[in-house]
């Protein structure tokens, strides 16, 4: 009876394991792959280059790049600190471009309590204050009627709301139940792998919410609303086992990993996800320093909501250059593209990296959630331009075709509706 107990108990054991999210023994070798390639970009310390992002993502990862991980945090401080909290100057256009998005001040706040550090004094206050502005500000332009749109993207909005949670800084409720009021009357969030981001950055805002209970009046609407995030993030599963597409699946992995809400579907999707990641690995899919860092917590079986109380003392192995670097690949995996607006004060320039195969209309959102760009200023509800002419050029790429040509605005607004083909953007 006892050896009959004890095999119970292990079947029991992993029955339950098949209801949870689980991202485990994945080649050591491959992950420190993945992490070499973040190297060489701890080395860019220009304000334009550096990314919170980066720092965040070795931190919640099995890996360490030793004190130049130090340095970099170092670098990020000093730029964000002169940059953010300097004087704003009417006279100079370029000095309020240089100024990081208020999503790049959110992932500076990950990258604080990735440290293990609680934002505080006069200077972090100002900070947060910036940033709770911010929100306000987004929540007006939502409307009382929840019929407008955040100036920049639904995915900051909520990556705001995370930030200020892991350091314990309540918003107000009317600021959560805009993000509610998204996730539960508007499923528009949820079309393509961009919105499958944007999701699971809500839910890991809603999570952490309902981890810390800073707003216990939202409690029920939170529970439910975490509830429709897994399942339409589930539903978002390819045949493949992608969450919307590869670059999406790690956040939306984050989310799931974390779930509090068990279920075999959960179990099963997550290992069907697992195998797809492997592949992706194996053929270096991953390249964008940004779908690393977001990638690295995943296979250390963390996520951003884990900074809520960081483990800075848990042991990771150094990263050390890779011996050979591998050439550039004559067809590229991202390519980089330039969006300029004219007509507008100050002028608007921002280079995004998207993946391969992207349509434009992927372009365009990945500039609105970690740039500032402004989609809902191309199409807005009433069909009104805000902006008078745009062009999309400079695509870095090794091969040629028509649509180097650039991108003219009647393709552009087509492009917004999801009818730009995707062949312009693939090798």
């Amino acid at each position: 009876m006892g050896h009959l107990g004890a095999l119970l108990f292990l079947l029991g054991g992993l029955g339950a394991l098949a209801n949870i999210c689980e991202i485990t023994e994945v080649d050591s070798t491959l992950v420190e792959r993945l992490g070499q390639r973040l190297l060489p970009w701890m080395d860019r310390l220009s304000p334009e280059q550096l990314n919170p992002s980066i720092y965040v993502g070795l931190r919640l990862s099995s890996l360490q790049a030793g004190a130049k991980e130090a340095h970099y945090l170092h670098s990020l401080k000093l730029s964000y600190q002169q940059s953010l909290l300097r004087p704003a100057s009417n006279k100079d256009d370029n000095d309020s471009e240089a100024k990081p998005s208020m999503g790049q001040l959110a992932l500076y706040l990950l990258a604080l309590r990735a440290n293990c550090e609680f934002i505080g004094g006069r200077k972090g206050d100002r900070l947060v204050s910036q940033l709770k502005r911010f929100l306000e500000d987004e929540k007006r332009a939502i409307g009382h009627n929840h019929q407008g749109h955040p100036r920049t993207s639904y995915y900051q909005y909520s990556l705001g709301i995370l930030a200020l949670c892991v350091h314990q800084k309540r918003v107000h409720d009317s600021v959560v139940g805009k993000l509610l009021y998204a996730v539960e009357h508007k499923p528009h969030l949820l079309q393509d792998h961009v919105s499958v981001d944007t999701m699971a950055m809500a839910g890991m805002a809603f999570s952490c919410l309902e981890l810390s209970n800073l707003n216990p009046k939202q409690r029920n609407r939170i529970n439910l609303a975490l509830k429709r995030v897994q399942e339409k993030i589930l539903k978002a599963q390819t045949p493949e086992g992608y969450f919307g597409n590869v670059y999406s699946t790690p956040l939306a992995l984050q989310l799931l990993m974390g779930s509090l809400r068990p279920s075999v579907e959960l179990g099963t999707a997550c290992l069907k996800a697992k195998a797809a990641l492997q592949a992706s690995l194996q053929h270096k899919t991953f390249q964008n320093p940004l779908m690393i860092s977001q990638l690295l917590p995943v296979l250390n079986q963390k996520s951003y909501v884990d900074l809520i109380s960081p483990d800075c003392q848990a042991p990771r192995a150094l990263l050390e250059p890779a011996l050979e670097t591998p050439p550039q690949a004559k067809v590229p995996k991202f390519i980089d593209v330039l969006l300029k607006v004219s007509g507008i004060s100050p002028s608007y320039r921002h280079s995004v990296s998207v993946p391969a195969g992207s349509s434009l209309e992927d372009i365009l959102k990945n500039a609105q959630e970690h740039g500032r760009f402004r989609v809902t200023h191309l199409v807005s509800a009433q069909h009104r331009l805000a902006f008078r002419r745009m062009r999309l050029f400079s695509i870095k790429r090794s091969w040629s075709d028509p649509c180097d040509e650039g991108v003219t605005w009647p393709s552009l607004l087509q492009s917004v509706v999801g009818q730009w083909p995707s062949s312009c953007f693939s090798p």
